[in-house]
């Protein structure tokens, strides 16, 4: 699905409503959002502290008829070992694809040669997993980020990657330099400031990826209405009805019944709410 020409256009989904609305829209592959899945909980992103609710989600979502892509953080550890183990997790409970990166919580990268390590453990553990290496080389002060993201991207296609992703890098001319030195797919995310999916697609970016930018709308969207409501003034916008909200939850609810069949552990609570 990463063509020349047509990229694949990954939106970012925080749970199975989203995801599910926007697999009914024609979105055929959906990825999550490491800061959605984070903020839904109450807990920060990129601090590795989402593992058990990021493998929750997957669980919900693999089955959801879509291809699944789950970003992971940096692999919620340093233990190439245990970053396999999570990727053989995610791959169980459908996941088709892992996005996963070298930023750190602290604002610095990880050492390249340990983000390769982690590329590397997966891609033996889970092979047919699409391993999408993401470098925050671009959302960090400083000069000489060019060469510095070119000698990671490098050691990430060595270690086996399927695709990279730069986040923050919106120049047209470097794009195309890049996308020219790679032998993988390059991922760009979208800026509405940036260059558009077309733009990107005739620069030779083969995916593009939406972010946490759905997310971060759906909320300003949220607040918005409340606050015309309170003011008085009409909310603005189109809402989903209930009953396509309801609908929306009918393969979440066959993925929990046939997981806790196989369990045997569908309880009075999880009835309740498949009702």
């Amino acid at each position: 699905m990463h063509r020349t020409g047509a990229p694949l256009l990954l939106p970012n989904a925080w749970d199975h409503a989203s995801a599910a609305a926007l697999a009914s829209h024609g979105f055929p592959a959906i990825g999550t959002t490491s800061l959605g899945v984070a903020a839904a909980a109450g807990l920060p992103d990129g601090c590795g502290a989402t593992r058990d609710e990021t493998l929750r989600l997957a669980a919900r979502l693999g089955a959801g008829g879509f291809l699944l892509s789950v970003d992971v953080e940096g692999g919620f550890g340093d233990d190439p070992a245990g970053v396999a183990e999570l990727a053989r997790e995610l791959a169980v409970a459908g996941a088709v694809g892992i996005n996963i990166e070298d930023g750190r919580a602290d604002g610095g990268l990880a050492p390249a040669e340990l983000h390769a390590a982690k590329i590397s453990a997966v891609k033996e553990a889970v092979p047919s997993l699409f391993v999408n290496a993401r470098t925050d080389t671009h959302w960090l002060p400083g000069s000489g980020r060019g060469a510095e993201t070119l000698r990671r991207l490098t050691a990430y296609q060595q270690a086996g990657c399927d695709g990279v992703f730069v986040p923050g890098l919106t120049d047209p001319a470097r794009i195309a330099e890049l996308v020219g030195m790679l032998e993988v797919p390059l991922n760009i995310l979208y800026s509405p400031g940036g260059p558009t999916v077309p733009e990107l697609a005739a620069l030779g970016v083969r995916r593009v990826s939406l972010g946490s930018l759905l997310h971060r709308r759906a909320l300003a969207a949220a607040v918005a209405a409340a606050v015309d409501v309170r003011s008085g003034r009409p909310v603005s916008g189109e809402a989903f009805t209930y009953a396509q909200v309801q609908a929306l939850a009918g393969t979440g609810i066959e993925r929990d019944m046939r997981m806790a069949g196989s369990s045997g552990m569908w309880h009075s609570s999880q009835r309740k709410h498949s009702c």
